[in-house]
């Protein structure tokens, strides 16, 4: 699920302080903590190949994160593919897989069970 800045409704709108919220954005139950992580993709990068063996040969684990810079492709197990662009909030539910379009700096929060097993 990809949201652009514009679209996250705003909660708050003061002199000098604007929030924005998207409310229903991913289940996070279940998953106990949640680490967080800077990523960095070049232009060009796929990471389908360091997928393969998983189930499917995508990651099996969700994110929830923010890309700061670049841009990227999503494409999901059901064949579905979504562009994600700088100023995005993004949700990847398990079953995707990533290629950068262009070189791409982002945070991620992942559940950290799925990163150590």
């Amino acid at each position: 699920m990809r949201i652009a800045k514009e679209d996250v409704p705003v909660k708050i709108d003061a002199p000098g302080a604007v929030a924005r919220q998207q409310t229903e954005f991913g289940d996070a139950s279940g998953f106990g903590k949640i680490s967080g992580e800077y990523f960095s993709l070049g232009a060009g990068a796929d990471l389908a190949p360091l997928l393969s063996g998983l189930e499917g040969d995508l990651c099996q684990c969700p994110h929830w994160g923010y890309i700061m810079q670049g841009l990227l492709t999503v494409t999901y197990g059901s064949g579905e593919a979504e562009r994600v662009e700088a100023g995005d909030l993004f949700y990847w539910p398990p079953g995707h897989t990533v290629s950068a379009l262009e070189d791409t700096e982002m945070v991620l929060f992942s559940p950290q069970r799925e990163h150590t097993h």
